[in-house]
């Protein structure tokens, strides 16, 4: 990717932000390395329009990091055509993506068949990844509703979008029986437990709950129960976006109907198998489960996560039975909690141990409503960069100097909309 000028609504950002902080701030350095960054490194703009974004150090597209590294550029977009353009050519992309393979996570520029060729699964060389996850269908989206909300654009709720939607929705229900009508499987060979599937591909046994089954996690990693909760708790959340559009854009009760009424299943089920009983914390929400009476009480740094229901618009930070899980997710009885000399903080199985992950710190800010926690994690973000500048995959809870990645665009556009938020800039929802 070639460096760019920054548009100018990002530059007013920046500036805006240098404006707002102590002259000589640190955090103003930072906040314009991280955010410059992204645009410069890792969007490019193609000839048909499109953007296709790499998700840093290896040269392909994911569907959700995608979306989460140009999300807080959308504060920007209203006031500027270039930034909105960008974004709604990134829209295009993803949801061309979806229709050539909607199980996919990660997509290469051109069909070129780099990647992981070799899995076994039903694959092409457009594919760069094929771990199907369902958040990596409810980002796109997202992207596409917050476009709108933030521009006022509806151009990209096009034919593509539509057919996009109606293929989420199909797949979102085949999901709901995946032991007798899912299509999918997935091996890989010679990897780790977490890069493959057990039961020849089909995932561990599930049983009917009216959620819908996801083969990963956000962090690319195997489920160990087929009901991924947050990535249900994102689609309950993007399947209102849908009946909205159907309805306001495109005129379509019925197709609004169908997204409310999976919705609704997706959330029956939630309740009736996500929530348990702690006996600390009392009744929580599990991150997995399978509808055999089977919980996996713990939460990863990746989004969308527990910690992250609130931003991802599920339920109110002062929601009662999410107060409890956030109390669970912050202690020493989440598995992934690690406290250290330097920090303290949720990781994740996909990095060694003990390494807290600058996601996890910005979700954790971001879903506060306290000013001071969220200066806290600022705070501990900005001495924990290692005197690099910019955020990494994960530092060790001792020593910030042991990382993973040497920058990582999701992570340090995270930070970014942390930095904004606290000084009262936020994506319109």
């Amino acid at each position: 990717m070639t460096q760019q000028p920054l548009p100018t609504g990002l530059s007013h950002l920046i500036d805006t932000v240098r404006e707002r902080l102590p002259a000589g701030a640190r955090r103003a350095a930072m906040f314009e390395a991280c955010f410059a960054n992204t645009w410069n490194t890792t969007i490019a703009r193609e000839d048909d329009g499109t953007t296709f974004v790499i998700t840093g150090d290896i040269p392909a597209m994911w569907l959700r990091d995608s979306t989460a590294q140009v999300r807080t550029y959308l504060i920007a977009a209203g006031e500027d055509e270039e930034v909105a353009e960008m974004i709604q050519g990134l829209v295009e992309r993803q949801f061309r993506m979806i229709l050539a393979d909607p199980y996919a996570n990660a997509f290469n520029r051109s069909a070129n068949g780099h990647g992981h060729q070799d899995d076994l699964t039903d694959s092409g060389p457009l594919v760069w990844e094929r771990k199907y996850e369902i958040d990596s269908l409810c980002y796109p989206i997202q992207l596409g509703y917050l476009l709108w909300k933030n521009t006022s654009r509806h151009a990209h709720f096009n034919a593509t979008f539509r057919q996009g939607v109606e293929t989420i929705l199909q797949l979102w229900r085949t999901e709901q029986h995946h032991e007798t009508g899912s299509p999918y499987r997935f091996e890989r060979l010679n990897c780790p437990p977490t890069d493959t599937l057990v039961r020849e591909g089909r995932g561990s046994e599930t049983a009917y709950t009216g959620m819908t089954w996801s083969g990963f996690r956000p962090s690319d990693d195997a489920c160990t129960y087929g009901y991924l909760v947050p990535s249900n708790m994102f689609a309950v959340v993007v399947l209102g976006y849908v009946s909205e559009i159907a309805t306001t854009i495109w005129g379509d009760p019925e197709l609004a109907g169908e997204a409310a009424a999976l919705a609704a299943e997706i959330e029956a089920g939630i309740r009736a198998h996500a929530v348990v009983e702690h006996p600390v914390h009392g009744l929580i929400y599990a991150y997995e489960t399978d509808g055999l009476d089977h919980h996996h009480l713990m939460d990863d740094a990746n989004v969308p996560s527990l910690l992250s229901i609130p931003y991802l618009g599920y339920a109110t930070e002062d929601d009662a039975l999410y107060q409890r899980t956030r109390a669970f997710l912050l202690s020493n009885d989440n598995p992934y909690y690690y406290e250290g000399e330097a920090a303290s903080g949720i990781g994740s199985p996909h990095t060694p141990d003990r390494y807290i992950w600058p996601i996890a710190l910005a979700m954790q800010g971001l879903t506060s409503a306290d000013p001071a926690e969220r200066e806290r994690i600022l705070e501990l973000l900005e001495r924990t960069d290692a005197g690099t500048g910019m955020m990494h995959e994960g530092f060790h809870a001792d020593d910030p100097a042991r990382y993973t990645r040497e920058w990582f665009s999701w992570a340090n556009m995270m930070y970014c909309e942390l930095v904004l938020l606290q000084l009262g800039y936020k994506v319109r929802i």
